[in-house]
């Protein structure tokens, strides 16, 4: 399959991608290589993911990463209340020794966090690991060894390798720089906000029914909101939940009512200080040069 074959496929199911990231998500399938995927909150990254496997028809798992995440939560742990109901249950019947413990450190007792689930299912999935620059940096050592080899060391089990590797994706934000190990691991390109073309056909594939004259004021809207010197700029989500919103209240021109127009900024700004930032007479200049 071509990057452009590729990029239809996404379309088809309501991705627009642009030329550089089909190309690297493109290479990321051909080469067997993971996928860092860096730009802003709201581009849509994680849709990328969720869009793949819909496409590859194969199941999406996700691991979402925070401050502390750590092996328990995000490769396995042992299900210890099971192992301890299994030690009382071999002690009354005199059983003890290497045979119970040899049974409790089995796989059946063994919980598969998302890593290890990722690379022991028979239909490779797709594995988002999402805003990985918001775990730890010593987090990221737990990730080399699945990046590198697709294997996990349990140290009660040995080594498991990878039934089928999975397809992976990670995303972040920017808050914090990653390590050069991790980045030499992974395929890399950053995801910008959509130019208006682009941002447009997106708005087209998902909100069906939109007048065209409202679909062009709503994208250049968003793109002339986004010079504006905000806390949050908004991303794609927000500029879909916009024309929903002004497509439920009836409104096919933005220039009509300038009230019910910054009533419905509630869907694009999300702080306090963007929210009196973008006064009604902003929206309203705003607006017209949208026109």
């Amino acid at each position: 399959m071509s990057y452009r074959a590729l990029q239809n496929e996404l379309e088809e199911h309501g991705y627009v991608a642009s030329d550089d990231l089909s190309v690297a998500l493109h290479l990321a399938l051909t080469l067997n290589r993971p996928l860092l995927l860096e730009g802003a909150a709201g581009v849509g990254k994680t849709d990328v993911a969720r869009t793949l496997s819909t496409v590859r028809d194969t199941r999406l798992i996700r691991l979402q990463c925070y401050e502390g995440l750590d092996a328990a939560q995000a490769i396995y742990e042992w299900n210890y209340q099971r192992q301890l109901l299994t030690i009382r249950a071999a002690a009354e019947d005199g059983e003890t020794g290497q045979s119970v413990e040899n049974r409790i450190f089995s796989r059946d007792f063994l919980l598969e966090r998302p890593l290890l689930a990722a690379i022991t299912q028979e239909v490779p999935p797709v594995l988002l690991i999402d805003e990985i620059d918001r775990a730890d940096e010593e987090f990221e050592a737990y990730l080399l060894e699945i990046l590198s080899d697709f294997q996990v060391t349990i140290p009660e089990l040995g080594t498991i390798t990878a039934t089928t590797k999975p397809i992976v994706i990670l995303t972040s934000n920017g808050t914090r720089d990653l390590s050069d190990a991790l980045r030499r691991r992974c395929l890399y390109t950053y995801v910008d906000y959509p130019d208006r073309m682009t941002e447009l056909a997106i708005l087209r594939a998902r909100c069906a029914g939109i007048e065209e004259r409202l679909a062009t004021q709503v994208v250049g809207f968003v793109q002339k909101l986004r010079e504006e010197e905000l806390e949050k700029t908004p991303g794609i989500a927000e500029t879909l939940d916009f024309a929903a919103a002004l497509m439920g209240l009836g409104i096919a021109d933005l220039t009509t009512d300038p009230a019910v127009l910054q009533m419905t900024l509630t869907t694009l700004l999300k702080t306090q200080s963007d929210q009196a930032q973008i006064t009604l007479e902003v929206a309203g200049r705003i607006a017209g040069r949208a026109a």
